[in-house]
């Protein structure tokens, strides 16, 4: 179940609509199911199940010419057991008023994420949200290490300045 949460989740910020994330996270896990005896060694399975939902993402848009201005909020969605996440569920060691704190600060982050070119975006969630290293990164978005780290500091400074942080 690990696997369908991550792949969603991802597929969500990389495609833009919950309908294009469940059939690129279906079409990766089916995927993955079929071709995960060719993975030799355990622990690059993360970057190719990444690599893999990218993959269909960007196809997917290929064939859509209106490919979605903003990322939608995964708070725009019911709370159905099927859209849940793990950072969607509420601490119960946390007062009411750090858990509004928390929500506000994910919704300002989600919306500063939103203005990153999708590139940027995909790498700052693989290296910082996923835990990706910058090669893994580089291997799914197909770009050099030190092309990552490039972009991966451009886009902190762009959420920074988009936070209002100095």
């Amino acid at each position: 179940m690990r696997a369908q949460a991550v792949a969603f989740r991802f597929s969500l910020l990389v495609c833009g609509r919950t309908d294009d994330a469940e059939d690129v996270m279906q079409d990766a896990l089916l995927k993955t199911y079929r071709y995960v005896d060719r993975i030799e060694q355990p622990s690059a399975f993360r970057a190719w199940l990444f690599r893999t939902v990218r993959n269909a993402c960007l196809m997917k848009r290929r064939r859509r010419a209106d490919e979605p201005a903003r990322v939608e909020s995964l708070d725009e969605h019911g709370s159905s057991e099927r859209h849940r996440t793990a950072h969607e569920v509420a601490d119960r060691g946390k007062g009411p008023d750090e858990q509004a704190l928390n929500a506000w600060l994910g919704r300002r982050l989600r919306e500063a994420l939103a203005v990153l070119p999708p590139v940027d975006r995909m790498i700052v969630i693989l290296r910082e949200v996923e835990g990706l290293s910058t090669r893994e990164v580089a291997a799914v978005a197909r770009i050099s290490e030190a092309n990552v780290k490039t972009r991966l500091h451009r886009a902190r400074a762009r959420l920074r300045a988009q936070l209002g942080e100095p």
